[in-house]
């Protein structure tokens, strides 16, 4: 059986955050309603807003909702207004007071469940799914994605039996835990039934930053021992330089007796000492 493991709570505390961030003992239940109202609120409210994650935070009776989209515009709406009525329907809906806060997503075509939706309207506008499928794979990596993995599953092509197709492009490291991979699943309802898409995208991987304590740390232990720190700059190049030629005393002997000699044929190379006695030619 297949050993499939969700990736975004895969990665909770590793490198990624909780979606709700509250603390509740006897209220957990009624809590736990609460934010599945106001999610399902919001999305049927902004269905055409290309809202991809909506995060929650509660401070005593408060409670703030951080909404994430594509289309900003649509959320807010002429002068706020939009946003001011979404606000009061949400405080009668559960009775506390909510802030929202509105955030952009400036790369639509980077983000897993707007892939996903995009991918799901194509196929309620009866465009073929081979084609939906390669065009967000297309559009994907040329955002800068290193890895995206798209999978379809149902009555595909209006066929009677339903069957699942997967295209991938780029590396998905699903094992990683510093692999920052995003995933996104939504349903397309066509005419024949419901297909759903699944979309795993990764954007590379999230490395965890040297602390400032730790290397003054190593420093502080380094010059207790009585040792220099040297930064590689400060090395003098003459260092690596190759040593200077210099010239034998027995070779110029040698040449000199040889010119005396009348021999100026000879000649002797650098380095070539005759044998015999260390300054007086061989012979």
């Amino acid at each position: 059986m297949g050993r499939k493991v969700h990736p975004l709570g895969f990665r909770i505390g590793v490198i990624r955050d909780w979606q709700a961030k509250w603390y509740a003992d006897k209220n957990y239940v009624a809590f736990l309603q609460e934010d599945f109202q106001l999610r399902r609120a919001i999305q049927s409210r902004y269905a055409d807003a290309r809202i991809s994650m909506v995060e929650i935070e509660r401070q005593g009776n408060e409670v703030s909702i951080t909404i994430y989209t594509a289309r900003p515009g649509i959320v807010i709406g002429r002068g706020g207004q939009r946003v001011d009525e979404v606000r009061l329907y949400l405080d009668k809906l559960i009775g506390k007071r909510i802030r929202l806060n509105i955030r952009e997503i400036h790369q639509p075509e980077m983000d897993a469940y707007l892939v996903a939706r995009t991918v799901a309207d194509q196929l309620e506008h009866r465009i073929a799914y081979r084609r939906a499928m390669k065009q967000a794979i297309f559009r994907t990596m040329q955002a800068g994605a290193k890895g995206i993995r798209i999978s379809c599953g149902g009555r595909l092509g209006g066929a009677e039996i339903a069957r699942r197709e997967t295209m991938h492009q780029g590396r998905v490291p699903l094992q990683t835990l510093r692999a920052d991979i995003d995933y996104g699943f939504t349903e397309a309802r066509t005419t024949l039934g419901r297909i759903g898409i699944k979309v795993w995208l990764y954007k590379g991987d999230i490395l965890p930053e040297p602390k400032e304590m730790e290397i003054e740390e190593i420093l502080s232990e380094v010059e207790g021992e009585g040792l220099e720190v040297v930064p590689v700059a400060e090395v003098s190049p003459a260092m690596d330089a190759a040593p200077a030629v210099e010239t034998v005393p027995a070779v110029e002997a040698a040449q000199a007796t040889l010119v005396e000699e009348g021999e100026n044929d000879v000649t002797i190379e650098a380095g070539e000492v005759p044998q015999g006695s260390s300054g007086k030619p061989a012979g």
